[in-house]
């Protein structure tokens, strides 16, 4: 705390600006120096973005394997064996551009069982694989 000299005796209330003005001046100078310099120099078109869907590409649709907690698999909501399951994955891998494979299991499924369907998929040349799960419920 500052105290005046004067005979007032009281405590001063007056707040220093010279080192708040002081660092205000520096920070001027250095955005002044520096702003030029984060200006891009080279001119490029950017593509705008698009919320519109896609067109629907039947051979670009991702490819959905849902697994039941008894193990069962179905392919596009089709019932499947574990081999035609290895034989489709092994053809959708070769497909260009390569589909997404889709993994919705059912949350008492057995790691297991999906490991094994993660195992054939990596076999099989599947690049791209996503697991479909339910958005969690807004907490009240």
């Amino acid at each position: 705390m500052a105290f005046s000299s004067g005979g007032g005796g009281g405590v001063m209330a007056e707040i220093n600006v010279t080192p708040l003005v002081d660092v205000m001046l520096v920070l001027l100078i250095i955005f002044m120096i520096t702003a030029p310099l984060a200006a891009h120099k080279i001119k490029i078109e950017l593509p705008i973005a698009s919320l519109a869907k896609p067109p629907d590409d039947v051979a670009n649709q991702p490819i959905t394997l849902s697994i039941r907690d008894t193990g069962d698999l179905y392919w596009n909501d089709e019932p499947i064996t574990e081999a035609t399951m290895q034989a489709q994955l092994r053809v959708a891998a070769q497909r260009t551009p390569q589909p997404e494979l889709q993994i919705r299991a059912d949350k008492d499924t057995e790691y297991q069982v999906i490991s094994t369907v993660m195992g054939d998929a990596k076999a099989a040349g599947m690049v791209k694989l996503g697991f479909v799960t339910q958005a969690q419920a807004a907490q009240q």
